[in-house]
């Protein structure tokens, strides 16, 4: 088993983040100069992607817990684990 988590300890799981907007139950609305954003955004749950950890060149800003709940409740839609 710790060979399995060294194996992935460098990866992250990453929600695609664009401009444009979307609707629907797996697409989550972020408000302008949330975690940073300078614009309207919307975290599409549905386009989760595996990323190696060298890829991420920095960090823009954190989710408020408010939006981070919403993000999860995509997620879970996405994923039907509702």
């Amino acid at each position: 088993m710790g060979v399995e988590r060294m194996a992935f300890d460098h990866r992250r799981s990453v929600v695609h983040v664009r401009k444009a907007p979307r609707h629907g139950p797996t697409a989550v609305l972020l408000p302008k100069r949330t975690a940073g954003l300078r614009h309207q955004s919307v975290a599409l749950c549905h386009q989760v992607t595996t990323l190696d950890r060298s890829k991420l060149t920095g960090r823009i800003g954190e989710l408020p817990t408010s939006a981070l709940k919403r993000v999860n409740e995509g997620l879970r839609a996405a994923l039907a684990l509702l």
